[in-house]
């Protein structure tokens, strides 16, 4: 778990959080992988087909892509 720093106003409400710099790019690493997941769940909810992976694999190595 991240050792957050806050940094208060003048009536002691916190107001902004201070990260080590590996915390916040292990945040970073963790928030691009939900969406990814998150995108992966969109695409394969709202897809009206899927095609073979060997199928697009032969398609992009064809034009030559891959």
């Amino acid at each position: 778990m991240a050792k957050a720093k806050y940094l208060v106003d003048e009536k002691g409400r916190k107001r902004a959080v201070l990260l080590d710099i590996k915390e916040y790019q292990q945040f970073l690493q963790r928030f691009e992988e939900m969406e990814d997941a998150l995108s992966l769940d969109e695409a394969i909810r709202t897809a009206q087909s899927f095609s073979d992976y060997r199928e697009v694999r032969a398609e992009l190595k064809r034009e030559e892509l891959l």
